[in-house]
């Protein structure tokens, strides 16, 4: 149950705030993460349990961030805590592979119809460099396509035109250009990759017809989490899936966000589109870093002992191989992504019902498990990340923070989704909608509708 007093907005924030305070002198910003900066309402958690956070004056919140989808079974589950103590007694790095590493593979590889071999790494950013260089060694070509609104990581190589681009900014539809997310980007890197726009066809083919003979490889979020979750088409995947047959491109299905999430097999399996190299990190440890790059064992051999390198002093450490046996432990064994299914239906569909009783217009966008909300009277549904652009972001931020006041705790960040555990109990979900229509209501007379 919500502790309703410790979450009264009236209440002081008063340790949570010194603390932020230290923060701020030893961390830039304040934290670790551009992405957990938020002003003056930046939160310090100590501690999380289940579907559950607590802040530094022990205000607890009912967690719909899950440290931006990590955290699929809920904070400090179990199984996984158990995987992890027992392998704690044996240690954590070895300058050798160790059997983890091994078994870990295996089930993916069993669990993954579009994963033939894999390769670790620590994190989604590390995972989608290795796959971008390991395609650039298979096709001997060195540009890149992504699409607009899509993160993939924060090295050079993809932080260009990602949904923290400036609205307008892009360029023309027609011709869509890179814009760097940050400085600090060497100038010359914009011009290994090119933009196109999500589900948008005719662009990406004339795209590839174009350009294809210098393309390595198109990199795509399946489905677009950092663009609310936008969805593809029906065809657009396959759509792309035989641009690249044809002009000899590398297919790369970055699963950092939707991996071990949607579907046991991710996307390859829920669309039924195999990529020939697929990305994973996030969901996979349920928050312990772990990550992986994995596809067809052609392509994945290209890795070779003074040919193609990959790899880094923490890949396949032991405790995240551990953490990852635990994940996999509860999809198969204990069935927790249909769990998340179910209750992330019962949660969007609530909101929707909500918000349309309250004449708000809105869009939801995404899948049970990780969904958002599109604040908009625009019609027809988005389809790409310019559409995104198009809604009130203001809304979504004001509905976040009124949420927190009520001990729920959603990404203020209106492209950021909604992210679902299995330990959400239907009792969480009925008590968030309650807050839900409260928030709504509260915050209804201060928008122009």
């Amino acid at each position: 149950m919500l502790t309703s007093t410790a979450n009264s907005p009236h209440t002081a924030h008063n340790r949570t705030r010194a603390t932020f305070e230290r923060a701020k002198r030893v961390l830039p910003l304040g934290v670790t993460s551009n992405f957990r900066y938020s002003g003056d309402t930046t939160l310090v958690i100590k501690r999380g349990s289940g579907a559950y956070v607590w802040d530094m004056d022990d205000r607890q919140y009912l967690d719909y961030r899950l440290a931006y989808g990590p955290v699929i079974l809920g904070h400090s589950h179990p199984g996984v805590l158990k995987r992890i103590t027992d392998q704690l007694g044996n240690g954590n790095l070895y300058a050798h592979t160790h059997p983890l590493e091994i078994d870990v593979a295996e089930r993916i590889v069993a669990m993954h119809p579009a994963v033939e071999k894999l390769r670790y790494a620590n994190s989604g950013t590390e995972a989608t460099m290795h796959a971008v260089r390991i395609a650039r060694a298979y096709t001997n070509r060195e540009k890149i396509v992504k699409f607009e609104g899509a993160y993939h990581g924060n090295h050079d190589y993809a932080l260009f035109s990602t949904a923290n681009m400036p609205a307008n900014g892009g360029g023309s539809p027609r011709s869509p250009i890179p814009v760097p997310q940050s400085s600090g980007i060497p100038t010359m890197t914009r011009e290994l990759i090119h933009i196109t726009r999500y589900n948008a066809f005719e662009h990406v083919e004339r795209l590839v017809r174009d350009k294809g003979h210098e393309i390595a490889a198109l990199l795509v979020e399946p489905v677009m989490g950092n663009a609310v979750c936008l969805m593809p088409e029906p065809g657009y995947l396959e759509h792309l899936r035989k641009l690249c047959d044809q002009a000899g491109i590398l297919l790369i299905f970055d699963e950092v966000k939707t991996g071990f999430r949607i579907a046991p097999g991710g996307a390859g399996e829920l669309f039924g589109v195999k990529a020939d190299l697929t990305t994973f990190a996030k969901a996979l440890g349920n928050g312990y870093p772990i990550a992986a790059v994995g596809g067809r064992a052609e392509v994945m051999d290209t890795i070779a002992m003074a040919q193609v390198v990959q790899g880094g002093t923490y890949c396949g450490h032991a405790l995240g191989c551990a953490a990852a046996m635990g994940v996999l432990d509860a999809i198969e064994q204990e069935h927790a992504l249909d769990v998340i299914k179910e209750r992330g239906q019962r949660l969007k569909d609530g909101m929707h019902d909500i918000l349309t009783e309250q004449g708000i217009p809105h869009e939801m966008s995404g899948l049970p498990s990780m969904f958002g909300i599109i604040f908009t009277p625009r019609t027809p549904k988005a389809r790409e990340f310019r559409d995104v652009m198009s809604g009130n972001f203001q809304m979504y931020t004001d509905m976040a923070y009124a949420l927190r006041e009520r001990g729920i705790d959603v990404e203020p960040d209106a492209r950021e989704p909604l992210f679902v555990s299995s330990a959400h109990t239907v009792a969480d979900i009925d008590n968030t909608l309650d807050r839900f229509n409260d928030a709504i209501k509260t915050c209804k007379p201060h928008w122009v509708l």
